[in-house]
């Protein structure tokens, strides 16, 4: 079967494919929590929503460990609005 497949694919293995620039950087669960969190939090995702999908039963405990990423949002919602009327 394996040898059907690859005859069917044109018999391209992954030695064939795309090669990657460098190997990703090691990263532990944990640091992708905090980087899926982060990551919503610039995005504009609601903090309730954020802390629901960590599992924190009080958002608070989210803008606790999360201040800096919505003090970073702040300031920049603060140039967008200087833009805006020409400041």
């Amino acid at each position: 079967m394996r040898a059907q497949c690859g005859q069917a694919l044109g018999a391209a293995g992954p030695k064939d494919g795309p090669k990657a620039a460098e190997p990703l950087p090691h990263a532990r669960l944990h640091d992708l929590r905090h980087i899926h969190a982060t990551t919503l939090l610039l995005a504009g995702v609601p903090v309730h929503v954020v802390a629901a999908r960590l599992g924190h039963v009080d958002p608070s405990v989210t803008l606790r460990v999360y201040a800096h990423v919505i003090r970073a949002a702040e300031a920049s919602a603060t140039e967008i609005c200087a833009k805006a009327i020409g400041t």
